[in-house]
């Protein structure tokens, strides 16, 4: 059978280049069947890296067999996952997140989570001297995934490591790494063409604290204004999104990539008490902005308060 690799739902570059990383690897240097896929449609960057690199898009698989065989890279959260993970047959996880919770698998499994900013760093440890087999291709995809989830090395999440590679992976391929972050930085930034409701869930994963279920939207740009001049409609969005999945708040963080800086929209007295014991700030209207903070799993989540 073949084993399918897929990160979380809501793909960002990370959990669309990592699985595409791995199939190479099982593919070509293992030989082991394995196919990428996704969960739903990849954010835009994404679309632009794949493009980029001239990688065949995954197909998007929402429905999978029980017993299908599979490995996840990316997440280990059970909530942004398929509804029936736990009748798949997970073989392997590679993740750089806190460790869930939740996962039942049907035998003992290979289980590598490690606290750098990137799965493709970590894949990329793993693979060994076989690391130096990659083609330009996969290279430029662990490049890419770097960039993205550091935030070109400006996230806290970015350790020595992550960056070292980065640059020796850029010299490999002769590109300039300050120029490309840009282009890719750039396509992430381009969201006119979608929806409110796209946008809350275009990078958002679900979060419990306390007995209240969030749902945490981080949308990282160099454009912040494109977005900021849409928070009525995208605000009057949230009440919706929150309704349709089940959630009890929309928490919503634009990060501003270039001015290290997020700003949090507050529709609601709920979540202005959660801006002010999370993070310390004093709201004064129905937005607040946080200097420093860039990563939803560094900054945002282990300081989530209600």
């Amino acid at each position: 059978m073949t084993t399918l690799i897929f990160g979380h739902k809501s793909p960002d570059t990370d959990s669309t280049g990592s699985p595409i990383i791995w199939a190479w690897y099982l593919n070509e240097i293992k030989g082991q069947p394995a196919e990428a896929v996704l969960l739903g449609e990849p954010n835009t960057e994404a679309l632009f890296v794949i493009n980029k690199w001239d990688c065949p898009k995954p197909r998007i698989v929402t429905d999978f067999a029980d017993g299908q065989a599979a490995i996840i890279v990316d997440t280990n959260n059970p909530a942004e996952l398929p509804d029936n993970i736990n009748a798949l047959d997970v073989t392997a996880i590679i993740d750089h997140h806190k460790l869930v919770g939740g996962l039942e698998t049907k035998g003992p499994i290979d289980i590598t989570i490690r606290p750098l900013a990137c799965t493709a760093t970590i894949m990329h440890d793993l693979m060994g001297d076989d690391a130096d087999k990659m083609p330009a291709w996969v290279k430029g995809l662990t490049l890419s995934c770097i960039l993205s989830d550091t935030l070109e090395f400006r996230s806290p999440t970015t350790t020595a490591h992550d960056k070292a590679l980065a640059e020796k992976l850029a010299a490999d391929l002769d590109l300039d790494m300050g120029a490309y972050a840009s282009e890719m930085f750039a396509a992430k930034s381009d969201v006119s063409s979608f929806s409110d409701a796209e946008l809350i869930r275009m990078d958002s994963k679900e979060y419990a604290v306390d007995g209240t279920k969030f749902r945490v939207s981080v949308l990282e740009t160099t454009a912040p204004s494109v977005v900021l001049d849409r928070q009525a409609s995208i605000m009057t969005s949230m009440t919706a999104v929150a309704a349709e999945d089940g959630v009890d708040q929309v928490l919503l963080f634009v990060v501003d990539i270039l001015n290290e800086e997020a700003t949090l929209f507050v529709p609601n007295d709920v979540v202005k008490s959660v801006a002010e014991k999370s993070f310390g700030a004093s709201v004064d209207g129905d937005k607040v902005v946080l200097p420093g903070i860039m990563s939803r799993k560094k900054q945002i989540i282990p300081n989530l308060k209600v």
